[in-house]
């Protein structure tokens, strides 16, 4: 969430394989630094020392607070729980947590060994970073342990705080430390508390216990209540429950006040689970969606609606997994989901906890995967429906949030929560366990990350790649502890989740085991690309893209360090902003999109760059994909939230679905391709393979050539120039033919690329010998290259020649057949059908015109140069 903080990204610069290239520069860098750098580094390792002698310095109130949480634990946590219960932890330093006996030495070791720096000399100088915060994540564990029971245990918050059910009664606890006085009101006492005072111990817990009645429960199922407290100055305030599992607001009274809401229906209205977890895939597709917004009608759309509608959608384009966003209950709607005021509640403007369970059991009943867009990076500044509401100017210790400027996202107008905190990791991870637990989510995608990374939070810091920018006193290890702990829980509870940071910096390690003294996230979204192909659409005309640029902006990440690729996510749709075909195509989507006449040259280009830039960013740009919500067909216009600005209008908070199911409008097109290119990964397992090299980017030609696994993908970006014959590098010899080519018909192409023609490579120079070669591959192949078009040959292996009788296997019209298959819900076509509908009408077989290629270049992930690099950034 960090489009309005004018940062500048680069990717990531340096790798493991690019230390030749870099160490020098690096170096350089230590030199010039090294004085300011000295004191850092000193004051650092007097701190790990500190550390090591569990006394952290800069962590005093936490030590303050973990006291408090041993004896606090004796009053909130079960007997049963052992003070020697073990914790299991795939790490360097699990000896650390599973032996009492342990020495420090063997702490000291194990903090000392730290694997980042084996992948990555060029860190070496911030070793005394690495173990201060690695002894800071050890100790915060070890404190878990001690006092808790372990960090699974310490983040099962929920079962003690807010409302439970214990021994036929209702307990109600919350942490308020700065309160002098409160009580619980709310419908079923008349909003007077008067009788429901609350007990306060000595660590700053209130907690009343209120007995059923007639052996039903004092609070009925669904009724409202609030937590009443008196602060210092003896004013008292009504606040919703900061673990309250559900609020509500009247929707006929015009910005009303929200309402807490006891949540514990009666077994016969509890949604079960019915559908296991899918498998994890082996790379993500990512479906990006926002369920209020999902309706083709100006209106709130529901949990439920989305299950039944909207879902089906997904899988048929053949996306394993969907991200759904604005699932944390927020009061402003027009905030896009990120200005959270209810944590544990899923928002009720599209329906109850129940209805989203519905969902996300639908979903797995389909073979998808739910990620939830979590925001911990920062909170509402609501005070009256949300958690900022508990701050009465307190000290930083008594609240969840930093007091001061430290406590204030002055971009945001946000509260930027205290991670070292233990009340505030406890209400954290526990919200976290929560959402898998209880809904089943499989996972996260934690919005704002390089605002928790850095004290400045990415505020006008144009991040270059230089390491000082990363490690630093600029950096809030508070926050990176707090994150290593949170992807070290999730992955405890739920070894299959996958965790996604959006972090604009490219800060290293972010994308590593914690073990390795990484941060823990499976990936990272690559959010310089979208900046990318923004800058070109708005700013370069066609003949100006350079090919190099573009394969470099795709391919700048670090080694061993997973990225999510996308070219456009809700940030490009946002009103201000335009999708990317409504940047190609602008007012010609109103009147040009007939596919019932020859298509403009204004569309004719929309389309086919449309189909390129999200292929090319799929293919080349990571090791997972991402799409929001109808960018797949080209959704026209922008999304505007009902807000004052515009008089509160739904009208384009909506997602327009008629235009994809219409059959004489072109849209259908685009979204065709974007289910062959998903159909295309579920067959080869391509954004998997670590194999990716791009062996050609022609300037003069436009034309960039690369193989991503056993794959070759060929694309012409020239908007004019036709290639016959052209020469294509490839790592196997064989015989390939044509996967998948947008110019087909079916795609709203013009069907040049004959798919029943067979390349056969030929070999190049000297074997063993890559200088010799080909653009640096052993063998090559020829074909016909259309401009605009993009086009991938696979490897036909032996077996499946003469197979049946057939003379060779299509995998572009398998996909085609696929595609028509499941409109139809019928079984794929056969290999033989699947052949005869891919022949387009007037198939040309390439000529044998060889086509020089000049300006070569050869890149494999992480062998990048320590060239700089920058991005215009965008995020949330």
């Amino acid at each position: 969430m960090l489009n309005s903080l004018g940062l500048v990204s680069a990717p990531t610069i340096w790798s493991s394989s690019s230390l030749s290239s870099s160490k020098n520069f690096t170096t350089v860098l230590w030199i010039l630094d090294r004085r300011a750098y000295f004191d850092v580094k000193y004051q650092i390792k007097v701190l790990t020392q500190i550390a090591r002698n569990n006394c952290f310095a800069r962590q005093l109130p936490i030590v303050r607070a973990c006291g408090s949480g041993h004896l606090l634990r004796h009053h909130l946590v079960s007997s049963r729980i052992s003070m020697n219960r073990r914790v299991k932890h795939n790490s360097p330093i699990s000896a650390v947590l599973t032996d009492d006996n342990t020495t420090m030495t063997s702490m000291e070791d194990d903090i000392e060994n730290i694997g980042i720096l084996d992948t990555d000399q060029g860190l070496e100088p911030f070793k005394e970073h690495f173990r201060y915060r690695m002894s800071r994540y050890v100790d915060q564990k070890m404190q878990f342990e001690k006092y808790e029971g372990g960090l699974e245990e310490f983040a099962k918050g929920y079962l003690k705080f807010g409302f439970n059910r214990e021994d036929g009664g209702i307990v109600y606890r919350e942490w308020a430390p700065a309160a002098q006085e409160a009580q619980l009101i709310g419908d079923f006492n008349g909003w007077d508390g008067s009788n429901h005072k609350m007990e306060k111990n000595q660590f700053g817990v209130w907690s009343i216990t209120i007995p059923d009645s007639g052996g039903k429960p004092a609070i009925p199922h669904g009724s409202r209540v609030k937590f009443q407290f008196k602060h210092g100055n003896g004013i008292w305030v009504d606040r919703i429950p900061a673990w309250i599992k559900y609020a509500t607001v009247d929707p006929t009274k015009f910005a009303a006040p929200y309402d807490g809401v006891y949540w514990e229906p009666p077994h016969a209205e509890r949604y079960e689970f019915k559908y296991p977890r899918p498998p994890k895939p082996n790379a993500p597709r990512i479906y990006e969606a926002h369920v209020g917004m999902s309706s083709s009608e100006p209106r709130v759309n529901s949990y439920r609606e989305f299950a039944d509608d909207v879902l089906p959608r997904i899988r048929e384009n053949n996306y394993n997994t969907v991200q759904l966003m604005a699932v944390m209950e927020h009061s402003y709607y027009a905030s896009f989901g990120y200005h959270v005021t209810n944590f544990f509640a899923a928002s009720s403007r599209s329906g109850t906890p129940e209805d989203l369970k519905y969902l996300i059991d639908k979903a797995h009943s389909l073979g998808l995967r739910v990620l939830m867009d979590v925001v911990h990076s920062h909170a509402s500044n609501n005070v009256t429906d949300g958690l900022n509401g508990f701050d009465v100017g307190q000290s930083s210790q008594e609240s969840y949030f930093h007091t001061g400027n430290r406590g204030y996202h002055m971009l945001w107008d946000s509260r930027l929560f205290n991670y070292a905190n233990w009340e505030v990791l406890r209400f954290l991870l526990s919200n976290l366990r929560w959402w898998i637990e209880e809904f089943k989510f499989d996972g996260f995608r934690f919005d704002g990350v390089t605002s928790m990374l850095y004290h400045h939070h990415g505020i006008n810091m144009p991040f270059t790649g230089n390491y000082n920018e990363y490690f630093s006193e600029a950096t809030d290890v508070d926050a990176v502890v707090y994150l290593m702990l949170a992807n070290c829980l999730v992955h405890n509870i739920l070894p299959d989740a996958t965790v996604i940071a959006e972090d604009v910096s490219g800060m290293p390690g972010i994308g590593l085991p914690v073990s390795m003294g990484g941060i823990g996230f499976d990936y990272r979204l690559a959010m310089a690309i979208p900046d990318r192909w923004i800058d070109y659409l708005k700013n370069k005309k066609d003949e100006e893209w350079s090919m190099k640029e573009i394969s470099w902006s795709l391919t700048n990440r670090r080694y061993t360090e997973k990225c999510v690729a996308y070219a456009e996510s809700h940030d490009q749709a946002i009103v201000g902003d335009k999708t990317i075909a409504f940047l190609l195509m602008d007012q010609e989507m109103y009147s040009g999109m007939s596919s019932l006449t020859a298509a403009c040259p204004t569309v004719e280009r929309g389309i086919a760059l449309h189909k390129m830039i999200h292929f090319i960013t799929m293919a080349l740009g990571g090791e997972g994909y991402l799409n929001f919500m109808g960018n797949e067909f080209g959704h026209p216009e922008w999304i505007d939230f009902p807000r004052e600005g515009n008089g509160w209008s739904y009208e384009k908070c909506r997602r327009q679905w008629n235009l994809v199911d219409t059959d004489y409008l072109k849209y259908k097109f685009m979204n065709a391709f974007d289910r062959a290119m998903n159909m295309l990964d579920d067959k080869f397992s391509f954004l998997a393979s670590t194999k990716q090299i791009v062996s050609s980017t022609n300037e003069e030609d436009k034309v960039i050539v690369f193989e991503r696994g056993d794959l070759v993908f060929v694309f012409n970006f020239h908007p004019e120039n036709t290639y016959e014959g052209y020469k294509v590098g490839c790592d196997l010899p064989g015989k390939y033919s044509v996967a998948l080519d947008s110019d087909a018909w079916e795609f709203g192409g013009h069907g040049r690329v004959a798919h029943d023609a067979d390349h056969f490579t030929s070999p190049e120079g000297i074997p063993g010998v890559p200088e010799t070669n080909f653009n640096n591959r052993p063998n090559s192949f020829k074909v016909l290259s259309p401009p605009r078009t993009c086009v991938v040959y696979y490897r036909v292996e032996e077996s499946q020649e003469n197979h049946n009788n057939i003379e060779s296997f299509n995998v572009q019209g398998t996909l085609v057949a696929d595609i028509l298959a499941e409109q139809e819900n019928l079984e794929p076509s056969t290999t033989m059908e699947a052949d005869v509908l891919a022949k387009p009408d007037n198939p040309k077989e390439p000529a044998t015109i060889e086509n020089d290629v000049d300006d070569v270049s050869l890149r494999k992930i992480g062998d990048l140069g320590a060239e700089e690099i920058v991005e215009g950034a965008s995020d949330d």
